[in-house]
């Protein structure tokens, strides 16, 4: 794919995805409801495949690939959750996936891809080292290089996530998501354009991985002027084809504090039930920061992921 995915690619994603992922609940909390001023739909991807959106963005890049493409296995770098998507989805197709995994990444991750049968590569945690390692990959077995963000495949799987949202539990006047490479709030920004696009899509981000913010308000892939953040799916930066989109169709990025990030996961954990790690809680975590900006307002959350170390809880 080599332009933005339109409605009608989104709505192919989505229906060659339908068979392999879950079609995941929206629930609601009255408690949270009070607390915040708004009214909150989540969208709980922690109940997807793998326990996480990327799902939906791996099943569909890798489903899109020819059986040339296929022949010699995939390959791409992620610090879990992608990570897992490809594993899955190589497994689909019945085709060896590489995976490049910072040695920090959580173990419940790295246990968690190797059960999909993938080979997993460990590496320094920088991104150079995580671009190197798999250019490396890529010369010694030929695969297929799957990018975690910046493919319009893996965005269009993405986009899936609002477009359920939406049909499901209507118009809203807000939709949030996390931001970190910005597949999936990109992915979320063309879904919203195109079936509400009256509705505002805001983004939460770290202050300990804060480049979005900047990469948002220059036009240009910045880096974080430091990165210390219990948000450890969201530490890459933006690619070219998900700050554009971001650009043209998200409203605002809002910062927040780790103390803020862990108070919020505690809050959905107690009063809702279910599980969900760091990087899941940014975007209600940055909605409480900023409460005046959504009272009285109809808000969808995109819950993105579960995939947390149950050893290494932050409360």
């Amino acid at each position: 794919m080599r332009m933005i995915p339109t409605l009608a690619t989104i709505e192919a994603a989505a229906e060659r995805i339908r068979p392999h992922v879950h079609r995941t609940p929206v629930l609601t909390c009255q408690t949270l409801n009070r607390v915040s001023g708004a009214e909150i739909y989540f969208k709980c991807e922690n109940f997807q495949k793998i326990g996480a959106f990327k799902a939906r963005g791996g099943v569909n890049a890798v489903l899109s690939l020819s059986a040339n493409e296929l022949q010699n296995g995939v390959t791409t770098h992620s610090s879990g959750n992608h990570a897992q998507a490809i594993a899955y989805a190589a497994g689909l197709v019945g085709t060896k996936a590489y995976i490049v995994m910072p040695r920090t990444a959580p173990q419940v991750k790295k246990d968690a891809v190797r059960g999909y049968g993938a080979e997993v590569i460990e590496c320094e945690p920088t991104l150079d080292a995580r671009e190197s390692t798999v250019q490396q990959v890529i010369e010694q077995y030929g695969s297929t290089m799957i990018h975690p963000f910046d493919d319009y495949r893996v965005i269009a799987g993405q986009a899936t996530a609002a477009k359920e949202l939406i049909e499901d539990a209507g118009l809203f006047d807000i939709i949030m998501a996390p931001v970190g490479g910005g597949g999936l709030l990109s992915g979320t920004a063309l879904s919203t354009h195109y079936l509400s696009p009256t509705t505002e899509v805001i983004a939460g981000e770290p202050e300990g991985a804060a480049d979005a913010v900047l990469s948002f308000a220059s036009g240009h892939i910045e880096k974080a002027p430091f990165i210390n953040t219990i948000a450890d799916g969201l530490l890459t930066n933006l690619g070219e084809k998900t700050l554009e989109i971001i650009r043209l169709h998200v409203k605002d990025i809002l910062l927040t504090s780790d103390p803020e990030i862990i108070a919020a996961m505690r809050l959905i954990w107690e009063r809702m039930k279910i599980i969900i790690e760091p990087s899941c809680a940014v975007p209600f975590a940055a909605l409480l920061r900023n409460k005046e900006r959504f009272v009285g307002k109809k808000v969808g959350i995109i819950l993105t992921g579960g995939n947390v170390d149950l050893g290494k809880l932050p409360f």
